[in-house]
């Protein structure tokens, strides 16, 4: 070996070295000292991620096969039936429940909405346009209610374009659906199942329908929430989704990525008419109970307990020593109901039927309205200070709701009584039927509990009031008997329910 050689042999060693220990300072992240060199303290690195065989995420499987299911609904309609944004196209304007987050969340935003864009259409007719999807291969199709309700008549428009007449089977204003049979002999529909598992939130959903009819428009989100009230009705019960929904898209389905339709459009909220990423459809297991009741009857066949319900406050529930503020409190059975037959009475708290613990008074709704007509019921209410049990046989669910007549007593001035504790003034009700609350302290409990001048107290505790000094000496009772809060009995025009005032707050 040359020296020439050697040298450059050397100079090669000296940089490998060098170059060794870089790599072992980057490592360690601290300085190294390699033949006289001193390398500055470094950082770590990780290699970047790399992952094989990933793709992201696509529905075009899914709509390629749910697409031709979901269908256009046209409907003609006298113009006086149609609403102001003369398009027919707008989900209903419902109220979230008073006094909630969103509630206040919106009224914001509608304070905000442009008001008088479009005019009611001139002439006699207007058309407007919904959304729906086949559930069977002979032409069952399902909407909203609020999209047929005032039609004339009806065209159901597939994806391809063609055009069938529809006629309306049934239709259940409390859930918002509606059932059409399209007419065409011997043709075969591509339809589409409801879901038989719960859908979570987090989980994929993609929406199909006929927002502002450009017709089979697909978009996707996930599940926001689940069991949402809207003050849509009495068996509120939604889930919430953000996938992008807009006006024509009520009546459509929302589907899972195995295809199966977990939900119905049929509500938005907001300040424009257009999406927001927030709307609501009615769950699978309710839209199809409520379809095939539809089919067969042509009307939603419900049980039916009777009773004026409410919710259990923590200090109703403290009036009457219930440990749990749970259950739906009997402001009135009415008359000649199944309940009223069985013996339930106002102040009992329903606690459970059939084994099956009540929440609050929207789940009993629910449960009673998915049982049969003559079907027998086991209730376990509170009452007394104790539990008790009884088999209530459901009757039919009218037509139109049927509210205890309680008369329509107004306060007198005869003789006042002050409880200045509460913020109420008293006096003799009209034909001395219980006490009249003639005043209310605008900053006092009552007020904040809803009391008004004009209602009547019916009784407190478990016992009627007529005087005043009734009402004073069974609160002085309660109070001086270690309960937490006492329990009115309150009637506010024709209806009846309970108030809790609190002890702990005088």
């Amino acid at each position: 070996m040359t020296e020439a050689t050697s040298s450059a042999t050397h100079s090669r060693s000296l940089r490998n070295k060098a170059l060794l220990g870089t790599a072992i300072a980057l490592v360690l992240g601290g300085a190294v000292v390699t033949e006289g060199v001193l390398l500055p303290k470094s950082p770590a690195y990780a290699d970047a991620v790399h992952v094989e065989g990933v793709q992201p995420v696509s529905f075009a499987d899914v709509v390629a096969k749910v697409r031709p299911a979901v269908v256009s609904v046209r409907v003609k309609s006298m113009a006086d039936d149609v609403g102001l944004s003369g398009d027919g196209q707008d989900f209903p304007d419902f109220q979230m429940p008073q006094n909630s987050p969103m509630e206040k969340f919106f009224k914001q935003f509608r304070q905000q909405a442009p008001h008088g864009q479009m005019q009611k259409p001139k002439g006699p007719f207007s058309m407007s346009l919904g959304s729906g999807f086949f559930i069977s291969e002979d032409g069952y199709v399902v909407t909203n209610n609020h999209v047929v309700d005032k039609g004339q008549t009806m065209t159901v428009i597939t994806d391809d374009g063609t055009e069938y007449n529809a006629k309306v089977v049934g239709k259940d204003d409390k859930t918002d659906l509606a059932l059409l049979k399209v007419d065409a002999a011997n043709q075969k529909f591509t339809y589409v199942k409801f879901a038989e598992n719960d859908i979570r939130v987090g989980d994929w959903v993609v929406a199909v329908g006929n927002p502002f009819g450009l017709g089979g428009t697909v978009t996707a989100g996930i599940v926001s929430a689940r069991g949402r009230e809207i003050g849509a009705g009495p068996y509120d019960d939604f889930i919430q989704i953000d996938a992008a929904v807009n006006r024509g898209n009520s009546g459509g389905p929302s589907f899972n990525l195995n295809g199966e339709v977990i939900g119905v459009n049929t509500a938005i909220f907001s300040p424009s008419g257009g999406n927001v990423g927030i709307a609501f459809d009615i769950p699978a297991a309710t839209a199809e109970r409520i379809i095939n009741d539809l089919k067969e009857h042509g009307a939603v066949v419900r049980g039916w307990l009777g009773v004026q319900i409410q919710g259990v406050s923590r200090e109703i529930a403290d009036s009457l020593n219930l440990a749990d503020a749970k259950g739906a409190l009997v402001s009135e059975p009415q008359d000649g109901s199944p309940a009223a037959k069985a013996g339930l009475k106002s102040g009992d708290a329903i606690l459970s039927v059939n084994g099956k613990e009540i929440k609050d008074p929207r789940e009993l709704a629910m449960m009673i309205a998915s049982m049969a007509p003559g079907a027998s019921v086991d209730v376990t209410y509170w009452r007394d200070g104790g539990k008790h049990d009884v088999t209530v046989t459901l009757g039919k669910l009218p037509t139109e709701d049927q509210v205890a007549d309680a008369g329509n007593n107004t306060g007198g001035d005869t003789q006042t009584s002050a409880l200045d504790d509460f913020g109420l003034a008293l006096g003799q009700a009209d034909k001395g039927m219980g006490v009249a609350i003639t005043d209310v302290d605008p900053n006092g409990q009552a007020a904040e509990r809803g009391l008004q001048p004009g209602d009547v107290i019916l009784s407190v505790g478990d016992a009627t009031v007529a005087q005043p000094s009734d009402v004073e000496k069974k609160i002085a009772d309660a109070k001086k008997g270690g309960q937490k809060a006492v329990l009115l009995r309150v009637q506010s025009g024709d209806q009846t329910r309970f108030v809790a005032l609190s002890f702990a707050r005088t």
